[in-house]
Order: structure tokens, then C-alpha cells, then sequence
């Protein structure tokens, strides 16, 4: 069924309700006739509350509506009209309606052709439903006819009624959807009562309103509700009107604006570009991407965007950008890993010497991924010293794999939007370097080398390193968020392996993320086969030159790294080889005559004197003993002299030593005080000499508590007057109570022993397991006696 909605068109021009004499209401007037009616049919409506005196067209659409119009009509029987609470409802029931509504007479039925009966009905008297007595076919009810009290102040209730005019003038004035033909309509009304019911008819307010005019039984009351809806329908009115005149001005200036940016448009189109290219040319490239539900939406809401812009603001730019980088980013686009394990570890056997527990993690890694096809990809950190290949082997690492590779940089940044991107309302902003680096890739399972991540800055704009928790977090990266994104992007499947030389200045919650893996130093024997087999071929390549120019043997090759270079990688043996082949490309560019083999005089005076080397053999005297240290480039054999003079027992250090090494030397000057009888020390020395403890090159800063037993045994060396053994180094910390702890860096210290002669080293007992890591090979003509008393460290290292 249809609703009973007023279909003013259809019967009045005017679309409104009126009152007038005009119609012809037959030819016995019979109202005052049928008033007597005690049984009532009952017509419900909806969206339409029926006033007494009021003429007014009324719909029918339902079967039972069109039926009580049809039998009323034929019976000239008066219907009673009630408006229904909820006008979705169908089939009203009896609670489904006001029980208070009016009495009207059916003046004339016309038959719609879309099936819809309208009735033109003028409304005689309210009523209140007593009892319904039947419901099929349609209501019918005994009813309580309702009268209306006139007001007793006539002059009140008129100004009342003349202000209520004036007021509905102006609506009709200000309201558009108002026709111009209320207006005479009202002008032309002499009865205050026909005035009242004809505004509260046709009046936009909400039916409960209006039925709420209906219900009141006194007109003055009537009034005054009607006249305070009307000034609250008025005040909305005016907003509006204030709001149609402002947007009006805007639009004008829009439509101009709109106008010459359609001229704009058009030329553009013609020369080739504009923005429907640009967004024909954005939905083109997103259908190639292959990517899930909730990235298509957030795609077509950003386009849908950029449409509404005005392609000449600064905002449309920023848009189109931004979407520029949304639909270049490789969603859900992997490479297919290689998973022939044995040639991967050829390729990095090939492109690396030694560094075999690296190899072994990525071998290991390729396995898993092998088998299970789906992992999330491990997070390495890589540290060690410079120049020992940790940036290029996360280059061997991508080739091994198949993979993408990407390198950023992190030394210096100290913005936490260079990694989780800055937000697009700024000026200038972009995406962060992980994400930039994904997109670089054009794959989202790269292998990217997070390159000196211990050189993260913390500046005024955020942390960094804390921004790479979420990047570096395996339970994280799945959904990383980037400020310039706007949305989650999967970093799950990316490989990253950060580089570091120090693990001091990294946060212990990033460390904790992160896979360490130490690269020490390499050997001398490792530097001369890496040498051979990559750098002296690079710098052929590099310099123009053919095995048959230039060559280096492995005697030439280890006096280079023994004489002109101190470090733990190989980036200054790479130079000082570079140095010769430039040398060699001069005398050959010059045809000069020369040996190809290069002679070590001639290396030497291509790159200069020699640098002075380290000998374990100028432990000569008492009071000289070899420590063993550690540097940023590698080992180091260091020498701590001690000796006495006439005083009062006071010790003095020098050598530009830190707050732990004098803390070293204080424990074992208070040792041998305690412990002198045990050492054969006179107790008259103690408080008679003063001792002085030196450390040679006092211009480089020196620190740690590894030469404690060397100091130790330089103190009781003086003091007994006995000379150190020969080609003998130690390393070691002490405690008071003569206990020998161990030290870090050993690797790099023994191979620092072998280089400068170093027959025999002492170290603690527990250091035992870091000398079974290192291939014997490299000890085959070192003694290492391990110890774990003061007293051991004395006997093995004086003179009989």
C-alpha cells in the first residue's frame, strides 16, 4: 500500500490546503444533518494532521482506504480522520494511531490513473475515539465529539491572530518551497478559527506538533503554540536565508574561478596532461597492483580526493604526489628466493674470505626457508671493526638469496621522520628511508643494510633509534606504520642486517631485537689471501692495468700490511695497493722501464719509511713487561715499564691512562704490600721506594682493566730486580685477592702477539674458550698458558 501523503499538485495548482466557498459542497449542505452520526468510519493517515474548516486533497492508496472513501461517498456518510504515529507502518493497528481527530465530509473522489484514489475532504468538528468497533473491512468507531472554547479576551486573541498573520507573510516571503498563492490565500480569510486551522495545517511543523495544536481545546492556547512554532520555524528560516546569501557570494567567485580553471583544463588536455590524465594515469597503474581489500579502499577514497581538488592548489599537488608514492610501492610483490644452498655458499665463499659465521647464519636461514617456504626474515648486526666487510656482505648476502638489495645509511640522522616519514600536511613531506627503500627496491622482501647503526644522533625532533624498535621488532613490523602513509605496510618478509662497530652507544631494547653476530678482526694471513684474491684484481681493473704489469707476492703483500698499515679490515691495505698501482700505471703511461714485480725496497719507497713495529724483545730490563690490547683497528702489543726511587713508598702513574687502568695499578701495588713475603719482596723497599708505573705512547688514550697482571708482574719485577722472560706477553684482570680474571678481544690480541714475535701468552683459564674459536692455524707458533692465581702469572713470567 501506498501512504496517504497529500498529492497537492494534482488537485490544487497552488500545492497547499485552503478554505474556500468556491467548491460546491451539495446541494443539502447536510453537515449539521450528519453531525448526528453515531458510527464513524475510521480513515488513518500519515504525514498529515486534519483541522476543522480546512479543505484539503487526501491520497488513498491502500485497498481499505480507497474502500471507506468509495462507501462514504455512496452513503454520504462524514469519516473521521486520525493521523498515524509512525508513517512506515503499513497496517496500522488501533496503537498505531491518535485516538483525536476531526470530522470532515467527502466533497468529491477522483480515481487517479496510477490506481491511487484522491478525496477532496473539508474538515466540520474534532472528535476523540471512544471504542473501535470493527477493523475489516475497514476501522469503524464510536466517537466523542470535541468543541472548541473561544477565548473570553476577544482584543488579545485578536492581536494574537494579526501577529500570527504577519508572521506567516513572512515565512511565505523567505520560504521558497512555499507557493506565491498562500499568500492571498491568508489575505483573503476574515474567521480567526478558519486562519488558525488553516497555518496549523499547512505549516512545516512535525506532525506530533501539530497533532498537539489539535488535541488543545482552547483557541487562544491553540494560538499562542502555534505562534511560538512559527517563530522558532521562522528563526531557522532566516539562518538559512543569511547562509544561501553568504554561500551565494562564495559560489560566485567559485563559478568564476571554476571557469577559467575549466579554460585551463582544456588547454592543458590539448597539449597533453591535466588532471584527468593524472588520475586516468593513477586507476591505470593501481589495477596492476596486486593488493587486498582494505588498501583498494583506502586507494579509492585518496583518488576520489584528489577529484575534488582544485588541480591549481597547493593541496592537489601534495595529493597527487602522495599517491604517486602509495601506487609505486611494490604491495604484496616478493621475488622468489633461491633456495640451491650449496651454490649460494660458493657465491659467498667467492665474494668473502673467512667470516664463517656469517655464512653459516645465511645458510642456515636459506635451510628453514627451504623447507617451511614461510618465515619471518631474522634481523642481523653485524659488528666489528672498520673496513672488515660487513657493508658488502649484505650485498653477498642479496645475491646469495636472489633478493633485492638496498643500503641506507644511518650514521648522523637524528630525525625521527627520516624513518617513520613525516605527515603529508607539511610542506615538502615525504615518506620515511625504509619505506623510500622498499619502493627503491620495487619488491617487498629485500635484504636492506641498515649501515652504521651505532652512529644514530638524537636531536630536537625525536629519537630515530627508538623509531627503529618498530621497524627492527619481528612481532611489529607487520603492520609498520608511516606517518606519510597513513596506513600499516608488512616489513615482515624484509631482511634486514644492521652494521656497527660498537655496541656501546646502541639502546639495549633495540639491541635486544637484533641478532648479534661479531666480526673480529681479520689475521695477518687472512688480510694476505684477501689481498690476492679481490683487491689486487679490483685495482688491476681500476688503474688499467693486466696481471703481466703488475703483480705482489705473498712476501711483498705481508711486509704492506706489517709495514704501512694498522688496522683490523683491509680498507688501508686496499689504499696503499691502490698507491702502487697508480705507480705502476704512471711508469707504464710514461714507458718507463720497470720490474712488474714490485720489489719490497720499491714498495717502500713508493709509500714511504716503514712505521716502526712493536717487538716483543725489548723486555731486556726488570720492570718491562709485553701487555696484550685491544684497538678499534685490531690488536696490539703494548709495553709497561715500573721503576723505583728513593722515597716513601708512594706510587705514581703516567701515560695518559683512564680511571680503571690506575685502579689496576692501585690493586696491585696494595697486592704486593699484602702478599710481599709470599713474592720475596724486602718490606723495606715498600716503605722506602717510591714506584713509578709508565705506559709508552702517552699520547693516546688508554683504558681497560686487561692489564692488571701486567702491571702486576712490571711491579714485581722491579722490586725483586728480575727480568721478564723474554718474547713473552700477558693480559689479564686482578683482583685483591690475587684472583686473574679474563678479558674480551682475544682473537685480535693473540694474532697482535704472533705479528710482533710473541713467543708465549698468559691468560686466564676461563679466556680458554675464546682461544678454540680461533683456527689453530693462526697459534701454530704460540704457547698460551692459562692461569687463574697472580702467584702462576709470577712464577711464568720471571727469570729463574
Amino acid at each position: 500500500m501506498d501512504f496517504e501523503d497529500i498529492d497537492f499538485d494534482n488537485i490544487f495548482p497552488d500545492g497547499i490546503s485552503i478554505v474556500t466557498e468556491e467548491i460546491n459542497l451539495g446541494e443539502n449542505n447536510d453537515e449539521k444533518l450528519k453531525i448526528s452520526q453515531k458510527i464513524f468510519p475510521i480513515l488513518p493517515v500519515r504525514n498529515l494532521v486534519m483541522f476543522p474548516k480546512i479543505i484539503i486533497p487526501i491520497t488513498a492508496g491502500r485497498e481499505q482506504s480507497k474502500k471507506l472513501l468509495e462507501e462514504a461517498q455512496k452513503k454520504n456518510e462524514l469519516i473521521g480522520i486520525v493521523s498515524q504515529k509512525n508513517p512506515n507502518v503499513e497496517n496500522p493497528e488501533e496503537k498505531d494511531i491518535y485516538l483525536t481527530g476531526t470530522i470532515v465530509r467527502i466533497i468529491k473522489t477522483i480515481n487517479l490513473p496510477d490506481g491511487n484514489t484522491t478525496a477532496i475532504t473539508k474538515g466540520i468538528q474534532r472528535f476523540k475515539i471512544k471504542k473501535i468497533l470493527a477493523k475489516e473491512p475497514f476501522f469503524s468507531a464510536e466517537i466523542t465529539k470535541l468543541s472548541d472554547i473561544s477565548p473570553k479576551k476577544n482584543e488579545e486573541y485578536d492581536a494574537l491572530l494579526d501577529n500570527i498573520k504577519d508572521l506567516a507573510s513572512k515565512i511565505i516571503d523567505i520560504d521558497p518551497n512555499i507557493p506565491n498563492g498562500a499568500n492571498f490565500a491568508i489575505n483573503n480569510m476574515t474567521k480567526g478559527e478558519e486562519l488558525l486551522n488553516f497555518i496549523c495545517t499547512n505549516s512545516n511543523f512535525p506532525t506530533l506538533d501539530k497533532q498537539s495544536l489539535l488535541e488543545e481545546k482552547q483557541l487562544h492556547k491553540r494560538a499562542e503554540h502555534c505562534y511560538e512554532l512559527m517563530l522558532e520555524d521562522f528563526r531557522k528560516l532566516e539562518l538559512r536565508q543569511q547562509i544561501h546569501q553568504k554561500t551565494n557570494k562564495e559560489l560566485d567567485k567559485n563559478q568564476r574561478e571554476y571557469y577559467l580553471n575549466q579554460q585551463i583544463r582544456t588547454i592543458q588536455e590539448e597539449l597533453g596532461g591535466g588532471p584527468e590524465s593524472d588520475v586516468e594515469e593513477l586507476i591505470a597503474k593501481a589495477k596492476t597492483k596486486n593488493w587486498n581489500n582494505e588498501v583498494e579502499e583506502h586507494f579509492q577514497r585518496e583518488i576520489k580526493r584528489l577529484q575534488r581538488q582544485n588541480p591549481n592548489s597547493p593541496d592537489y599537488n601534495i595529493q597527487r604526489n602522495y599517491l604517486d608514492f602509495f601506487t609505486d610501492l611494490p604491495w604484496e610483490t616478493y621475488t622468489k628466493d633461491v633456495f640451491d644452498i650449496n651454490k649460494a655458499e660458493k657465491s659467498l665463499d667467492k665474494a668473502h674470505f673467512g667470516l664463517e659465521d656469517i655464512k653459516k647464519r645465511i645458510l642456515e636461514h636459506m635451510a628453514v626457508l627451504k623447507l617451511k617456504n614461510n618465515m619471518k626474515s631474522p634481523i642481523l648486526c653485524l659488528v666489528g671493526p672498520p673496513g672488515v666487510g660487513k657493508t658488502s656482505l649484505g650485498k653477498s648476502i642479496a645475491d646469495a638469496l636472489g633478493r633485492k638489495y638496498v643500503r641506507v645509511s644511518l650514521g648522523g640522522l637524528h630525525d625521527e621522520s627520516e624513518i617513520r616519514g613525516h605527515r603529508k600536511t607539511y610542506i615538502g613531506a615525504m615518506a620515511g628511508r625504509i619505506l623510500q627503500s622498499i619502493k627503491k627496491a620495487g619488491t617487498s622482501n629485500p635484504v636492506i643494510v641498515l649501515d652504521e647503526i651505532d652512529k644514530l644522533g638524537q636531536g630536537i625532533h625525536g629519537d630515530p633509534s627508538s623509531a627503529l624498535l618498530e621497524v627492527l621488532d619481528p612481532e611489529q613490523n607487520n603492520s609498520f606504520y608511516d606517518n606519510f602513509l597513513e596506513m600499516g605496510y608488512d616489513l615482515s618478509k624484509v631482511m634486514f642486517i644492521a652494521t656497527a662497530n660498537s655496541l656501546s652507544t646502541i639502546q639495549s631494547p633495540l639491541l635486544d631485537r637484533m641478532e648479534l653476530i661479531e666480526i673480529a678482526g681479520y689475521t695477518l694471513e687472512e688480510k694476505s689471501e684477501i689481498a690476492k684474491r679481490h683487491l689486487l684484481k679490483k685495482q688491476q681493473d681500476e688503474n688499467g692495468l693486466t696481471t703481466k704489469s703488475f703483480k705482489l707476492g705473498n712476501t711483498e703483500l705481508k711486509h704492506i700490511i706489517e709495514a704501512h698499515t694498522s688496522e683490523s679490515g683491509v680498507r688501508t691495505l686496499e689504499k696503499r695497493i691502490a698507491a702502487i698501482a697508480r705507480w705502476v700505471a704512471l711508469q707504464t703511461a710514461m714507458e718507463k722501464s720497470f720490474d712488474a714485480k714490485i720489489s719490497i725496497d720499491k714498495i717502500d719507497e713508493i709509500l714511504g719509511v716503514p712505521r716502526t713495529k712493536n717487538n716483543s724483545e725489548e723486555t731486556s730490563v726488570p720492570g718491562v713487561v709485553t701487555g696484550l690490547a685491544w684497538t678499534s683497528v685490531g690488536g696490539d702489543i703494548l709495553f709497561i715499564e715500573s721503576i723505583l726511587s728513593t722515597g716513601k713508598g708512594i706510587l705514581t702513574m703516567t701515560g695518559n691512562l683512564g680511571n680503571v687502568m690506575k685502579e689496576s695499578a692501585t690493586i696491585a701495588l696494595e697486592y704486593i704490600k699484602a702478599k710481599h713475603l709470599e713474592l720475596g719482596i724486602d718490606k723495606d723497599l715498600l716503605e722506602n721506594k717510591n714506584i713509578h708505573v709508565h705506559v709508552p705512547e702517552g699520547a693516546t688514550p688508554k683504558d681497560g682493566p686487561s692489564a692488571g697482571i701486567a702491571m702486576l708482574s712490571s711491579m714485581v719485577s722491579s722490586f725483586r730486580n728480575k727480568k721478564i722472560k723474554p718474547h713473552l706477553a700477558m693480559t689479564g684482570e686482578i683482583t685483591l685477592r690475587g684472583k686473574v680474571l679474563p678479558v674480551g678481544g682475544i682473537k685480535e690480541k693473540l694474532l697482535a702477539a704472533t705479528r710482533a714475535g710473541v713467543k708465549e701468552v698468559i691468560l686466564c683459564e676461563a679466556n680458554r674458550k675464546d682461544v678454540e674459536e680461533i683456527k689453530q692455524d693462526y697459534l701454530k707458533n704460540l704457547k698460551i698458558h692459562f692461569v687463574t692465581k697472580m702467584s702462576e702469572v709470577i712464577d711464568l713470567a720471571l727469570e729463574k
